[in-house]
């Protein structure tokens, strides 16, 4: 292929419906706060994905969390699943800023799950003195907030997906 035809290729590609996901899903706005806010989000997110994939932090891992998001929770397999590998490999994205903006939407997603399911019937707050039977959702709100953030700003200036963004 020549140099002019190689050129036009990337550009019909860049402009298709495919090509526009993905330079919306890499770009990012460069700044060092949506830097700060996904390895925030990454540091806050992985012992909780550690707990419920590996058993680490007191968590149950993978078959104990299965257990509960399905039988207690009443989620398919396939949906607890989904939620047990979103927050184990969510934050190792994060971390590098692979995917930033699909794995922080997940995050939102997952926390709105999380606060119908489980947290909303218990209020706004955590259960800070034990007086409570279970966990507000104020942590929640703090997540999806993040990660909200991190949807429209994209990874940062330090990320992965900005690197593979300049290559485009």
């Amino acid at each position: 292929m020549t140099s002019q035809a190689s050129a036009v290729s990337s550009r019909s590609s860049a402009t298709s419906p495919q090509g526009r996901a993905l330079g919306w899903l890499l770009a990012t706005d460069g700044g060092a706060a949506a830097t700060a806010l996904r390895l925030t989000l990454a540091i806050v997110m992985f012992p909780h994905g550690a707990q419920k994939a590996l058993g680490m932090f007191g968590g149950h891992g993978w078959s104990g969390t299965m257990g509960f998001l399905t039988g207690t929770v009443g989620l398919p397999s396939f949906v607890a699943a989904g939620v047990i590998l979103l927050e184990f490999l969510g934050p190792i994205l994060l971390l590098i800023g692979l995917g930033t903006r699909a794995v922080a939407l997940g995050f939102a997603g997952l926390m709105l799950g999380a606060i119908a399911t489980v947290h909303g019937s218990y209020g706004f707050f955590m259960n800070w003195f034990g007086g409570q039977a279970g966990e507000g959702f104020e942590y929640h709100l703090l997540v999806i907030g993040i990660a909200l953030a991190l949807v429209f700003a994209g990874g940062g200036r330090w990320s992965l997906d900005a690197r593979l963004a300049e290559r485009r």
